[in-house]
């Protein structure tokens, strides 16, 4: 009989422990009294958000959200961005992330995703210095809207745009230094949450958000992050990648809020191909390249801790940890963010 390894066993918690938070969240819904006045309002938490899962609400007209992250991504045995093996033995991918949205009406808001960092290779050669990596133009159009009177969750379908403004090849002898993709990817996604008040009054929001991207193919020219060396000339045409994220967040009090991601991510082939400009025997354009990732799968779950100062003011501390599996190395992410709505 097969056995769970401990990385198995704890995904599999990690997603035992939501469906278990959701259903008795849901059970604790259908065992309120019916007169709807006598529920907890949503003021009754102060929620920031879980580490990883985007909202689906939208804020008022006018009204802008400012959530910055900063982390440290921790892997061991690296590979390449796209699944190519970037022969790390221990890497520690310093970064930061900020959400900058604002509502251009009630259901409708637009923004911006910078992000940037340093990474830090032992054995190897590390970034050159704080860097750009990619940036990312984002839309979203709320469908629904929730209402503790009816069973309808908030649902938003979004669309982002990811541009390559950050490096990706012609890394000379710092291979794993790029913080970029090279590629324009659009990601689509449907968002949802809604919001359960359970028999001790205290609230759980649950949100369950799926995404799909979709990416450009790639000019590459030299050490690159797809794992390509010096004197490479060709291109990588990345795989679709489908991301599945669902999280719950128990307010403990008004200010202080636990909250946990479990995710899954299928992401398709990464196909670099083309040649080496030195040849084999040094005769230029001699010998050809092919390097085919194969697809992936990677598991994991993201525990955090929220604490607000104000309703529009607050901050999370949690860690993503993901599993190693088929072409994924294990990593573990501490973070730590503040959420700024104005």
């Amino acid at each position: 009989m097969r056995t769970f390894d401990h990385r198995e066993l704890f995904a599999f918690l990690g997603f035992a422990l939501t469906l278990a938070l959701a259903l008795s969240a849901a059970y604790a819904e259908t065992n309120l009294p019916q007169d709807c006045t006598s529920r907890r309002p949503t003021s009754g938490a102060w929620f920031t958000g879980p580490m990883i899962a985007n909202t689906a609400a939208t804020a008022p007209r006018g009204h802008a959200l400012l959530e910055t992250y900063l982390y440290d991504d921790t892997v061991q045995g690296a590979f390449g961005l796209h699944g190519g093996h970037q022969g790390a033995a221990h890497e520690n991918d310093y970064g930061s992330l900020t959400y900058i949205v604002y509502a251009l009406t009630d259901k409708t808001a637009a923004g911006l995703i910078p992000t940037g960092g340093y990474n830090q290779v032992s054995g190897g050669a590390s970034s050159p210095g704080v860097q750009m990596g990619d940036w990312t133009l984002m839309a979203q159009r709320r469908l629904t809207g929730f209402e503790p009177c009816r069973e309808l969750p908030t649902i938003s379908a979004a669309l982002q745009e990811t541009l390559p403004t950050g490096r990706y090849d012609k890394l000379g002898d710092r291979p794993d230094g790029g913080l970029g993709a090279g590629a324009y990817t659009t990601n689509l996604a449907l968002y949802t949450q809604t919001w359960f008040w359970l028999p001790n009054q205290r609230i759980v929001r649950l949100r369950v958000n799926v995404s799909n991207a979709i990416s450009s193919t790639v000019k590459l020219q030299d050490a690159s992050v797809y794992g390509t060396s010096q004197g490479f000339r060709g291109t990588a045409r990345p795989g679709n990648s489908l991301f599945v994220d669902i999280a719950g967040e128990y307010s403990l009090a008004r200010r202080w809020v636990l909250a946990a991601d479990g995710l899954y991510r299928d992401s398709g082939n990464t196909r670099v191909s083309g040649y080496d400009v030195q040849g084999v025997s040094g005769s230029q354009g001699t010998a050809n390249i092919v390097i085919n990732s194969g697809g992936s799968d990677s598991w994991g779950v993201a525990p955090a801790i929220e604490y607000s100062w104000k309703p529009w003011i607050g901050v999370l501390v949690g860690a993503r940890y993901i599993f190693a599996g088929r072409n994924t190395s294990e990593t573990i992410t501490p973070a730590i963010a503040i959420n700024i709505v104005h």
